[in-house]
């Protein structure tokens, strides 16, 4: 239980206990008294409405409460799967690893391009493995308060352009619409890690033949940039959690998209920690959108 219910919790026990003191004090009184009836009235009245009132504070209190106890359930469930799919996360590359080295140890006779191909095969499997332990610590960070903002003057159109041919370089291409030469104070940290897990989010969602578009543009003091799809976008009724720590769209029994739901949790705080926005829009005329929007200060 979250330290804010259990504090409303204790109030609404010692607000009941006194309500009944105060009922029981009052009856007693009501009943060894002997007034007119318009004093007893006015005094049964009384005793109602507070009655009322404490039942309606009553039933508002055990809404609250219920409400945090499934939001409890909700965070503790999407917790386990995190577990699980992190477990699998890592069990996967390690084991390919392992499986490459023992053939390269085994096989010595095989050609330099067959070990060429293994080791590269290696290296993308532990690069892999990086950026999720990356991801992981990252949202420590965000979680504890330990995030430190280091801005400074650079040219955003090459950052994302550059960020852009690395990243595609080992996946799939991508095509980019980038206005040339805006320069901006960033942390280079905060954009490369929220492009990158853009782009693997896009990647990851977008289907067999994924599509993927980097814009990125400046219309006065308006900057924005951002990530685009061509996969089956995102439900209304799930877009508004897909920030939230270990969120996954889908169903966790029926799924197939390898991640921990980490990504898009560290992308919205790393932006709003920058100081900037990120919004979600289906993308036309089909697919995602999320826009990052820069209120670049003159």
């Amino acid at each position: 239980m979250k330290k804010q219910t259990a504090i409303f919790f204790y109030l609404l026990g010692v607000y009941a206990v006194m309500q009944f003191i105060w009922w029981g004090y009052h009856l007693i009184e009501l009943s060894s008294e002997v007034n007119s009836n318009d004093t007893q009235t006015k005094r049964l009245i009384m005793i109602i409405g507070e009655g009322l009132v404490f039942f309606i504070i009553l039933i508002l209190g055990l809404w609250k409460i219920r409400h945090s106890f499934q939001k409890e359930i909700k965070l503790s469930k999407r917790q386990n799967n995190f577990l699980l799919s992190v477990t699998h996360e890592l069990k996967t590359p390690l084991t390919s690893n392992k499986l490459y080295l023992q053939t390269l140890l085994k096989r010595k006779g095989l050609e330099r391009q067959q070990q060429e191909e293994m080791l590269n095969f290696a290296i993308k499997e532990n690069k892999r493995l990086e950026d999720m332990i990356d991801n992981i610590l990252t949202a420590t960070r965000i979680d504890n308060h330990r995030l430190q903002l280091n801005k400074v003057e650079c040219n955003l159109s090459e950052i994302i352009s550059n960020n852009v041919q690395k990243w595609s370089a080992s996946r799939i291409p991508v095509s980019t619409s980038i206005e040339e030469n805006i320069h901006i104070h960033a942390d280079l940290f905060i954009i490369e890690t929220t492009l990158n897990n853009l782009l693997d989010n896009a990647l990851k969602y977008a289907g067999k033949e994924a599509q993927i578009e980097v814009y990125l543009k400046k219309e006065k003091n308006l900057i924005t940039w951002g990530v685009k799809d061509n996969g089956k976008g995102i439900d209304p009724e799930n877009a508004k959690d897909i920030f939230k720590k270990f969120v996954r769209v889908g169903n966790e029994e029926t799924r197939t998209e390898k991640g921990t739901g980490l990504g898009l949790y560290i992308v919205k705080n790393l932006i709003k920690f920058h100081g900037d926005t990120i919004t979600y829009e289906m993308n036309k005329p089909n697919g995602a959108h999320f826009k990052i929007t820069i209120h670049e200060k003159q």
